[in-house]
């Protein structure tokens, strides 16, 4: 299945849609903080334009502007894969170490979508009673 951004199906109250959620944050050295944030837009720029991304970001973080966190949005794991064979992820992952102060946290969830109609929201919005 191909979907492009924010054109995931639906049918009925509920659609249940897997997809692959990719987090990380990546530690910079201050000192060569441009050049990997260049690196990074190249890496963002590349990979949106593989089959399966629905989104691949790089964010800085408003505690420390030297870390950078990664999120990434694939249609399947198959997708996640191809984009690890991909050259540019091999100029990324080569590059990368000369930027960075310390270790690269990832984490991977594999994670639903649910759509709500508008006659569920008012079933959740109901009072519900308590039973002990």
């Amino acid at each position: 299945m191909k979907y492009g951004r924010g054109s995931l199906p639906a049918s009925g109250p509920y659609y249940h849609y897997a997809m692959i959620i990719v987090h990380g944050t990546i530690p910079l050295k201050s000192d060569s903080r441009k050049q990997a944030l260049d690196l990074a837009r190249q890496m963002a720029e590349a990979s949106t334009s593989e089959p399966g991304c629905i989104s691949y970001d790089f964010y800085l973080g408003l505690l420390d502007e030297n870390v950078l966190m990664l999120f990434q949005e694939w249609e399947s794991m198959e997708a996640l894969r191809d984009h690890f064979q991909t050259s540019h992820m091999e100029e990324f992952m080569r590059e990368l170490p000369n930027y960075l102060a310390g270790e690269i946290v990832t984490r991977r969830f594999a994670v639903q979508n649910v759509d709500v109609d508008e006659a569920d929201e008012q079933a959740m919005a109901e009072p519900r009673p308590i039973v002990h």
